[in-house]
């Protein structure tokens, strides 16, 4: 069976989605020439200067654009290059674009997708490398998604591109070119949802994570395993609260009885808090130890090569976090 990678994947997605929908356009810095990553490589020359379109180096100027492109009846896809830059586009994405569904009662819409780049990759620096979901998933009226396989950032955009409001889609740098066996698709239209998946079983303790640093848990999950401790890997896929699903999580922990929840964003105020008080709220007779949170250190992202691998939580810290959880 074929492989794809985590790029390729996203590029295929937005290829189908132009073919099947004229509304869609694609716009962002340098997406005529492929962007940073080269997702939108080629999309141009399939579908034309109109429907792909590079703009200014204004963030906030292209998601207002496109928020008006969107209640015209258009479904533009916004690639915002870094995700340290979707803070210039806050007031219209928060202000504007979440709510106003809500506002006119139902009468308009506005189904933007924001592409963006999260995450720590190879010493891109305190401007280039940070995690802000947790901002995001405070803001009813977005959906925000976190793909981890190849697999997920193919339906996420398929799945985005049909959500009458906005939806935020977090691409981890490093995952672009990772490759995965590349399954069938699934018809979107047939229910792909951004459930919460199993990524490995065990029965000692859950580790619950997503994006990029779900490898990270499975890899410690591996080692755990020659250790004799089993543990059980869970993505979520999914963040915000109009698609975070928790249920099979929770069931998850009434067999493991421990849960960690890592993540790559800072672990004050991140979003590992969410989910540790809503398994708290699900889980809680079935719980044998405190949840426990795994985060990045409290530090801007350094440029340093060892000093940003000591600020992200390793294959080590998630091991000895479980070790603690099991004593």
């Amino acid at each position: 069976m074929a492989d794809w990678t985590y790029a390729e994947a996203l590029r295929e997605g937005l290829r189908d989605a132009m073919a099947e929908d004229p509304r869609v356009i694609v716009l962002g810095e340098d997406v005529a020439y492929g962007g940073p990553f080269g997702v939108t490589r080629g999309l141009k020359e399939a579908f034309g200067s109109e429907r792909v379109r590079n703009t200014p180096i204004s963030e906030a100027a292209v998601v207002g654009f496109a928020t008006g492109a969107a209640l015209a009846g258009y479904r533009p896809v916004v690639e915002v290059m870094f995700m340290d830059f979707l803070t210039l586009t806050l007031d219209m994405l928060v202000n504007q674009a979440a709510k106003y569904r809500y506002l006119a009662q139902d009468r308009l819409r506005v189904p933007l997708v924001v592409r963006t780049q999260a995450g720590v990759l190879q010493s891109a620096g305190a401007h280039h490398s940070q995690s802000f979901e947790s901002w995001l998933v405070h803001v009813p009226g977005i959906s925000v998604l976190a793909p981890s396989t190849a697999g997920d950032a193919y339906q996420a955009i398929r799945w985005a591109l049909r959500q009458p409001d906005p939806v935020v889609v977090m691409e981890h740098k490093a995952l672009y070119g990772r490759r995965t066996v590349r399954e069938p698709a699934e018809d979107v239209a047939a229910g792909w949802a951004p459930r919460a998946t199993r990524r490995r079983a065990g029965q000692d303790a859950t580790v619950v994570s997503y994006s990029a640093m779900v490898y990270t848990a499975l890899e410690a999950a591996e080692r755990l395993a020659r250790e004799g401790v089993e543990v059980e890997v869970w993505d979520l896929v999914g963040l915000s609260d109009s698609v975070m699903d928790l249920g099979l999580v929770a069931e998850a922990v009434q067999r493991t009885h421990r849960v960690l929840v890592v993540h790559e964003a800072v672990r004050t105020g991140g979003f590992g808090a969410e989910v540790a008080a809503r398994l708290q709220e699900l889980a809680f007779d079935g719980l044998d130890a405190p949840i426990e949170r795994l985060g990045a250190k409290a530090s801007p992202v350094p440029f340093s090569p060892p000093l940003e691998k000591a600020y992200l939580p390793s294959v080590e810290d998630v091991c000895q976090a479980v070790r603690d959880l099991m004593a």
